[in-house]
């Protein structure tokens, strides 16, 4: 997509939005990115997939955005395939239709050994690039487990919102340093972790991760959730 292509196109969306024209953006506008070259084999994913459970659980636009706290604007171009989100924005419809992350970004495949290749992988980013997920598990049927490399930039942080009750995330640092950040209602705990360095936490609170190394933090990740879900 060219540059006049992606000015025409935001140019539509403005006026489409009444709250866009009259200058009042929500902010997961602002982490939202158009379809391009990279991002345009998984923006028709997530869309068709999000359509699929939204009307599954017979809910309207509207009432989804009540439920996520994603603008009904978003959620429709999210659909149409126009808008590929961030991971913050997919945290939010996940939570909101009660599925895994996983769940959205998955094509619907038949089972059977499957060669998961770099190159052809999904890589999902949070806003500025500073965080990247990329899933090392396919998406062909229920699991009570996920399989993530993580990578975090010099200086970055990410924040996490609460995931559902039962889950619970397995993280091992392959390179670099980290610092662990998970906000317990009893107070704040902060663990530092170096290279080979691993933690196991209850993810049903905030949390974030902080890049407290001089090079590119490398996790792994393993989330597992107290039901199966798929």
């Amino acid at each position: 997509m060219n540059v006049r292509s992606v000015r025409e196109s935001s140019r539509a969306r403005k006026s489409a939005d009444p709250e866009r024209a009259n200058g009042k953006a929500s902010k997961e506008d602002d982490w939202a990115y158009p379809a391009d070259t990279e991002s345009s084999d998984l923006a028709p994913v997530v869309g068709a997939n999000l359509r699929r459970l939204r009307m599954r659980r017979g809910l309207s636009l509207e009432k989804l955005s009540q439920r996520s706290g994603v603008s009904r604007a978003m959620l429709g171009q999210i659909e149409l395939g126009q808008s590929a989100p961030t991971i913050n924005v997919l945290w939010k419809i996940a939570r909101a239709l009660d599925v895994t992350f996983a769940t959205l970004i998955q094509a619907r495949e038949a089972g059977g050994t499957t060669l998961l290749k770099k190159e052809q992988a999904k890589v999902l980013t949070s806003h500025g690039g500073t965080f990247s997920s990329r899933a090392l598990f396919p998406f062909d049927g229920p699991r009570r487990a996920e399989f993530y490399e993580l990578r975090l930039a010099v200086n970055a942080r990410e924040d996490a919102d609460a995931h559902a009750p039962g889950t619970v995330e397995n993280l091992v640092v392959a390179e670099g340093q980290l610092e662990m950040v998970i906000a317990r209602p009893g107070g704040q705990e902060m663990h530092r972790l170096d290279t080979g360095d691993a933690i196991v936490f209850e993810a049903d609170v905030p949390h974030a991760y902080v890049n407290v190394g001089s090079t590119e933090c490398i996790m792994y990740l393993v989330m597992t959730y107290a039901e199966q879900v798929g």
